[in-house]
């Protein structure tokens, strides 16, 4: 988590913000809970992961 809290992608911001205001482990459940999210919904409606750009 701390290597991808600093990439500058959506995930980054969120997590950053994320842990601004939480405590490391609610942040780790609710990144993995997210991922468990995005992994469903692309082998629900079958389709490829793609990242979307971030505006600066």
């Amino acid at each position: 988590m701390p290597v991808l809290s600093k990439t500058d992608t959506a995930i980054g911001m969120w997590l950053r913000g994320l842990l601004a205001r939480s405590h490391n482990n609610v942040v780790v459940v609710a990144l993995a809970a997210k991922m468990a999210r995005t992994v469903w919904a692309l082998l629900r409606h079958e389709t490829v992961y793609e990242p979307k750009a971030v505006a600066a």
